[in-house]
């Protein structure tokens, strides 16, 4: 039905930056919000950006300042643009769409991404 293909991972020294993208594709009439979490090894997956329908974006405290998401609406498409990585930021990221309603249906769903690897060290 719906699959988010997400690329852009890898591997960067601390203070560098990476470009993750992630876009939606399948039989979609809508999509509410698009956004990135991520989850590192032995922990909980956590929040980390939103782009909302209505265009407002929201930040993990962790990140505000140095991660920046967009979206392009038109193309289901969503960027998390990060820059002066940490080591802390090492994870798997998760690409995350909210509210997807499916052509010919009345219902609304949430859809993962497979994740991609994003590794911060020096």
């Amino acid at each position: 039905q719906v699959q988010l293909v997400e690329a852009g991972g890898g591997s960067v020294q601390p203070g560098g930056s990476l470009r993750l993208s992630c876009t939606a594709s399948g039989t979609i009439f809508s999509i509410g919000n698009m956004g990135w979490y991520r989850q590192a090894p032995g922990k909980q997956r956590e929040f980390v950006a939103m782009s909302y329908g209505g265009g407002a974006t929201n930040y993990a405290d962790s990140v505000l300042g140095r991660f920046t998401i967009s979206r392009d609406s038109d193309k289901n498409t969503v960027w998390l643009q990060m820059n002066n990585l940490l080591p802390g930021d090492t994870a798997v990221y998760y690409c995350n769409a909210e509210d997807v309603q499916l052509y010919y249906t009345d219902d609304y769903r949430t859809f993962w991404g497979q994740g991609t690897q994003v590794t911060v060290s020096s």
